[in-house]
């Protein structure tokens, strides 16, 4: 088979990954992170939707070393190593909120006076759009793309209890169970990826970044790589600006991965709610032997008004999908856990069959194909030699639906091996759906039908009409 990944078209570039893995929920990223950062030598490059400075980065497993609130382990780090120069670029919109926090302030002037720390919020992007990409850079040697911020709500152990002290921080309210994924990378990528943050604070305004001249092995401590020697692409959404070129690898990544699936499409997205999504989706559909096509979504989206968007729009793409899946192979399903609580989800994961995985920032909406800035990362097993990374790739995919589910892996391993079917696969694993549930097209109102059509919250352009609303 050719390779899928096309740079200039469905991605940036496409390097070399010593290795690579998947961290499945906050605790596991932020342990990963942690020991990462515990190994920087020169410099770290943060770009994120949001930062917060109080998060406490805790561990039900392992004994960290070093303050446990990102803000003050920074602190310790820089303290431990004079030749560290940290940045931070985060958007301008949503880091009103810190200057509402007294400590939060407090941070940030200490670290405006500090000759290492280097913060910078990014306004280079149109009215309303966001600068939504996660990008941790260490060095040039190690690299996390992922959905996860290093903010408030984004920690959660993976069984999702209902009564998790830990969750409670740093403003003392509990999010509730919180879903979440991110991709390591260490080799060319992670360079890779440190070019992408260089350019993006360059754009942004901020100074010239100190060049990383010392090698340096970031990897996690003792986290094992899932995978070795293999080529991973970065694909990008960059909105269309005076100065800027519109970039849509990402979008166009995706519908090619679709069309290349033929047997199964598993999806995590925090929304559904992208027409171009749903038309390459109900294309596979319509083939009497296409791919089987799941998706993962929270019970509801987050915020009142961002909940009244999203889930009209979803109701009505998915009514408009299932009205053409004629051999009924379409679903999507809502994590609970134990307790019958939901789940949110807010990973962005694509995996097809058991040769391609994609994960990052970026969601099925069109805010992340086209009007925000997004950054994903994504692996194809047929570019490499042998069964291991495929295997790895299909082992990831039974995870992430155990954990739905409240089974073991080798449980979805085993159904899906008799079954030959995924769907069949997550019905006959779900236990009278008590950890996961279909989804329901609920009653739509004459007001979300008003929000839906007008498209307040999922603008596809910079100049679509109520861009400037957000």
């Amino acid at each position: 088979m050719a390779n899928i990944f096309k740079p200039g078209e469905n991605c940036w570039r496409v390097e070399h990954a010593d290795r690579s893995a998947v961290l499945i929920d906050g605790e596991n990223y932020f342990r990963a992170v942690r020991k990462s950062l515990a190994q920087a030598k020169q410099r770290i490059m943060l770009l994120g939707w949001d930062f917060d400075e109080r998060v406490e980065m805790h561990d039900t497993e392992e004994q960290m070393e070093g303050p446990l609130q990102i803000g003050a382990y920074f602190d310790w780090l820089l303290r431990k190593n004079r030749d560290l120069d940290i940045y931070v670029l985060r958007w301008d919109t949503g880091a009103m909120k810190s200057f509402l926090r007294a400590n939060g302030v407090m941070t940030l002037a200490r670290w405006y006076f500090h000759p290492r720390v280097h913060f910078k919020l990014d306004a280079h992007h149109p009215v309303g759009a966001a600068h939504h990409q996660k990008v941790i850079v260490i060095d040039e040697d190690t690299a996390f793309c992922s959905g996860i911020d290093i903010t408030n709500n984004r920690w959660d152990t993976r069984s999702h209890e209902e009564s998790q002290k830990y969750r409670r921080q740093p403003d003392d309210n509990d999010a509730g169970p919180w879903h979440d994924a991110a991709m390591v990378v260490q080799g060319d990528v992670a360079r890779a990826l440190g070019e992408y943050a260089e350019q993006h604070w360059d754009v942004a305004g901020g100074k010239k970044v100190k060049a990383v001249t010392a090698h340096a092995d970031c990897w996690p401590e003792g986290l094992t790589a899932d995978f070795t020697d293999c080529p991973v692409a970065i694909a990008r959404t960059l909105p269309e600006m005076e100065d800027q070129r519109g970039v849509n690898e990402i979008e166009n990544l995706s519908v090619d991965l679709i069309a290349a699936a033929e047997r199964y499409i598993y999806v995590e997205s925090q929304y559904f709610a992208s027409a171009a999504i749903a038309r390459a989706i109900v294309e596979r559909l319509s083939e009497p032997d296409g791919p089987e096509i799941v998706i993962v979504n929270p019970e509801s989206a987050d915020g009142w008004l961002e909940a009244e968007i999203m889930n009209s729009s979803r109701a009505r793409l998915y009514q408009a999908v299932k009205a053409r899946d004629k051999y009924d192979r379409f679903r999507m399903f809502h994590p609970y856990n134990a307790a019958g609580t939901p789940i949110y989800v807010h990973a962005k994961i694509l995996i097809v069959d058991d040769r391609y995985i994609r994960i990052g920032s970026s969601n099925f909406n069109n805010r992340s194909l086209g009007f925000d800035s997004e950054c994903d990362a994504a692996i194809d097993a047929s570019a490499t030699e042998g069964k291991a990374v495929s295997g790895q790739i299909a082992r990831v995919r039974n995870d992430l639906l155990a954990e739905h589910l409240g089974k073991e892996e080798s449980d979805v391993r085993n159904s899906l091996a008799e079954t030959g079917s995924l769907i069949a696969t997550i019905e006959a694993l779900a236990n009278g759906g008590l950890r996961i549930q279909p989804y329901q097209t609920p009653d739509i109102n004459a007001v979300e039908e008003w929000l839906a059509d007008n498209d307040i919250l999922d603008p596809k352009r910079a100049d679509d009409v109520f861009a400037g609303i957000i």
